[in-house]
């Protein structure tokens, strides 16, 4: 699938009481008074080793959780975790869909809390509440307590590059994808395999032969049940994900998508704005002409996530978007499609996002007088043991290890559920990674979701030779605040009339004969200062 306050160090702090000797007594309380503040914490705390602290430390935390039923103050992971490390957090939590208001709401006021996670922060409040002091800086704290975050910062120069702000600091912790983990990388649309064997269709290769066989769905009733209610093409996240799956047939995003109304021009190598490339009015065309034909689900555009598994249980998709469709939604027979070729003879699965996820997925305020501690209790998350802790619990109560294999599965009241529910729903009695807002280190082998299942493995194995190559990706690019200033109101304006125009143009409602007007319009927006920052940001990371 993009702020603090530094603490000095111990020897920062003896220097500073040598230097004051001579100085007046004023100076020197108040350094004592300093020192006598840091002094507990540093005292309690251990560099190394489980627990993180001698005596127990009470941090209180704000997250953004996935379901509204959980209770964090009394979920099995941080109640075992808090026995590892002797850090007790008290847990503000609210749903995904309100964390953004809540914490908007709460860095406002003033009365934000020692720790934010899962919270999702975006950069332009990294910044903005790095600047004020608000978020400390995490450069030293990472260098000397998070060896495990350092140790991934070293072999992955993308994550330095994508989580250093343009100030040189660092104020947040991320979400990280392991580059082999390639479920997660790789991947194309799902296609209903016995669906094309009844009608006798094979897979499609080429964006024609991909219409015909969406034809095909529609008129050959494959479910058998003798009536014309297949709908070709749907899924769950809207028209974006329509548009990813077929950018890389009409040469876009040549760079992967995490900074997705941009890429370079493969004839100039100048940065260029997506929306408004020729390429881009055809993928349009090519979506408004399966529109037209009923081809793709017709309430994408109103169709909420939950309402799509309602529907795609009636077993009328025959081709989804998004992972595997046996495991989140229990529909079987589904495979990737090939990479489909373009008009121009464009083939490449573009539709890849950095292997770096929020950078904002937890932050330390300057109201924590445990930051050293703090930073352990994350960086654990980085790690091997703080990973399998993470993603699949404890073994015996959520998990069992095949003693042959050394295989990780989640015990049959997770997988069978009894009372029918979903992996993430019996997940989520006992850990908080369903949703996907977290810090952390993500590996195929401690992650058992969808994107780990053998269909996404074979769906990506399938894509990646014809795939972006991770070098070529870039991470979405951080702005300071002067850029970001000038881009926030240039990129709502335009998001805004780029979202209502793919629609129009994609439904019909507006006429490709106001193409022309439409790329005039963002021009006044402001497309050309858009590009220019993105430009400075650009060159700013490959230095």
């Amino acid at each position: 699938m993009k702020n603090k306050k530094k603490k000095s160090s111990i020897l920062s702090l003896v220097l500073m009481g040598s230097l004051v000797l001579g100085a007046c007594s004023n100076e020197k309380t108040a350094v004592e008074k300093k020192d006598s503040k840091k002094e507990p914490t540093i005292a309690n705390f251990n560099q190394t080793g489980m627990p993180i602290v001698k005596d127990k430390i009470e941090l209180k935390g704000f997250a953004g959780k996935f379901l509204q039923s959980q209770d964090w103050n009394n979920l099995m992971l941080w109640q075992e975790y808090e026995k590892m490390t002797n850090i007790h957090i008290n847990w503000d939590t609210v749903q995904t869909q309100s964390l953004k208001e809540k914490r908007n709401l709460m860095l406002a006021s003033g009365e934000y809390p020692d720790v934010l996670f899962a919270a999702a922060v975006p950069k332009t409040d990294l910044v903005k509440f790095g600047q004020q002091g608000v978020f400390i800086p995490l450069n030293d704290l990472i260098d000397k307590y998070a060896p495990n975050f350092k140790k991934i910062m070293e072999k992955y120069p993308i994550v330095k590059k994508g989580i250093t702000m343009p100030d040189g600091k660092i104020y947040g912790f991320p979400t990280f994808y392991d580059p082999e983990f390639k479920g997660l990388l790789y991947g194309t649309p799902w296609i209903k395999k016995d669906w094309l064997d009844k009608l006798g269709l094979k897979e499609p290769t080429t964006l024609d032969e991909f219409e015909s066989v969406l034809q095909a769905i529609k008129d050959g009733d494959p479910n058998g049940n003798g009536k014309a209610d297949e709908i070709p093409w749907g899924g769950a996240y809207g028209i974006d994900d329509f548009i990813y799956a077929l950018k890389g047939s009409f040469g876009l995003n040549n760079h992967g998508i995490a900074n997705n109304n941009v890429d370079l021009d493969p004839k100039t190598k100048k940065m260029r704005f997506v929306p408004t490339t020729d390429g881009y009015k055809e993928l349009l065309q090519y979506l408004n002409k399966l529109y037209t034909k009923g081809l793709i689900d017709k309430e994408i555009f109103t169709l909420k996530t939950e309402e799509f598994s309602a529907k795609a249980s009636k077993n009328t998709f025959g081709v989804i978007n998004g992972v595997d469709p046996g495991t989140t939604e229990n529909l079987s027979g589904f495979v990737g499609i090939p990479v489909l070729k373009g008009p121009h003879g464009d083939r490449l699965n573009t539709a890849i996002g950095s292997p770096l996820g929020n950078i904002g997925m937890a932050v330390i305020t300057n109201k924590n007088k445990s930051p050293e501690a703090t930073v352990r209790w994350i960086d654990h998350l980085y790690s091997d043991e703080g990973s399998k802790m993470f993603f699949m619990g404890f073994e015996g109560k959520t998990y069992t290890q095949d003693p042959k294999t050394g295989k990780l599965d989640y015990v049959d009241e997770i997988k069978k559920n009894p009372d029918g529910l979903t992996l993430d729903q019996a997940v989520s009695k006992y850990l908080t990674w369903p949703g996907g807002y977290y810090p952390g280190f993500v590996q195929q082998k401690y992650f058992n979701g969808a994107e780990s299942k053998e269909a996404t493995t074979a769906n990506a194995k399938q894509a990646e030779p014809l795939s972006l190559k991770l070098g070529d990706v870039w991470p979405a690019f951080n702005f300071t605040a002067e850029e970001q200033s000038e881009l926030t109101p240039i990129s709502t304006d335009m998001d805004t009339y780029l979202k209502e125009m793919t629609a129009n143009f994609i439904t019909g409602k507006a006429d490709f004969s106001k193409w022309n007007e439409y790329k005039s319009t963002l021009e006044k927006m402001g497309v050309k200062r858009y590009i220019e920052i993105y430009e400075a940001a650009y060159k700013r990371m490959e230095k």
